[in-house]
């Protein structure tokens, strides 16, 4: 994972790692693996999190997604990605909480 982490531009390298650290920190369960050659982490060997680089799909920002194996439902409807610009302690609380919600 760290290889791949390392091949990350440099844009989105930053808040690639802090968000691996996170989830390391916050579920050490989980099992770093790439999902269509992007950071993701797995639980019971299906895909929980990941995360897509905005350099790679030439998109305004990274995202970071929550697999339909996620445990995020809130009512009939509710998000799964999220977009990323920065990743400092408000985003880091953020993400946090939907990653234990996420694998809870």
């Amino acid at each position: 994972m760290l290889a791949k982490i390392a091949e990350i531009p440099e844009s989105d390298r930053t808040i690639t790692e802090r968000l691996h650290q996170l989830v390391k920190a916050t579920a050490p369960h989980l099992t770093s693996r790439t999902w269509y050659g992007m950071p993701a982490c797995a639980q019971d060997g299906a895909v929980v999190p990941f995360l897509q680089s905005a350099q790679k799909f030439k998109t305004r920002c990274a995202t970071v997604g929550f697999s339909d194996k996620a445990k995020l439902d809130e009512g009939g409807i509710w998000p799964t990605v999220y977009a990323l610009k920065e990743f400092g302690p408000a985003e880091a609380a953020r993400e946090e909480e939907l990653l234990r919600r996420a694998v809870g």
